[in-house]
């Protein structure tokens, strides 16, 4: 499930714009590339009450001032912009696989073996979830879940768009966001991102009935 393709955009503005949310990984300049990863390494080492913009600073080797106009918004911005960029890297990690995939069942298996993987190896995240889980969950919880889902919905919409309605890719994607950030933030021993055949366990028991509909001819 990726960032390229040519699908008719949604008339939803408010997809549209959670989708270049999204995409803001591949369009940020070099200098905020850098601070995104400063930032990211920072809080993998010291979390994020401990972290603050002049290690930030320091830690990408630019000046303070730089920092503060970068993210007048504080480790609040920060947080935020870090967020757009990593589901960014996530979708551009998952591209290849996804373009390649034949099959929905392919395509599923794919998407969420690269991010359960991405996500579970993402030192800055699981330190936050062991130590800080306040300063992450806001940010995929409630309302506020809600940019979070329609950019991967915009951003999956080419690949899913392939083998589902127009109207289904969104709920598609929805289900699978919430499936994913699931099993990141309470792993379970019965879905492993390295083992392929869990993860395709888990597509073909729960996900595929879910997303297509019956033959009529098997189910009178």
């Amino acid at each position: 499930m990726g960032v390229a393709g040519t699908a008719t955009p949604p008339a939803d503005p408010e997809a549209l714009a959670a989708a270049s949310w999204a995409q803001r990984y591949q369009t940020a300049d070099d200098l905020e590339r850098r601070l995104v990863a400063a930032g990211v390494r920072c809080v993998a080492r010291w979390g994020l009450a401990k972290t603050s913009l002049d290690d930030v600073a320091r830690e990408a080797g630019v000046s303070r001032a730089t920092v503060y106009r970068s993210f007048p918004g504080g480790k609040e911005r920060l947080l935020e912009v870090g967020i757009q960029h990593e589901l960014g890297r996530l979708f551009l990690a998952a591209e290849a696989q996804a373009a390649a995939a034949t099959t929905l069942e392919d395509l599923l298996c794919a998407g969420i073996a690269v991010a359960l993987r991405e996500l579970s190896e993402h030192a800055a995240l699981q330190f936050l979830l062991a130590h800080e889980p306040e300063a992450i969950l806001p940010h995929v919880a409630f309302h506020r879940l809600g940019p979070v889902l329609a950019a991967v919905a915009e951003l999956s919409r080419p690949h899913l768009s392939r083998f589902l309605p127009g109207d289904e890719v969104r709920p598609a994607a929805e289900l699978v966001t919430r499936l994913i950030l699931s099993f990141t933030f309470s792993p379970s021993e019965a879905v492993d991102a390295n083992d392929a055949a869990s993860i395709r366990r888990l597509v073909r028991t729960y996900l595929l009935p879910a997303m297509t509909r019956p033959d009529p001819e098997e189910h009178p």
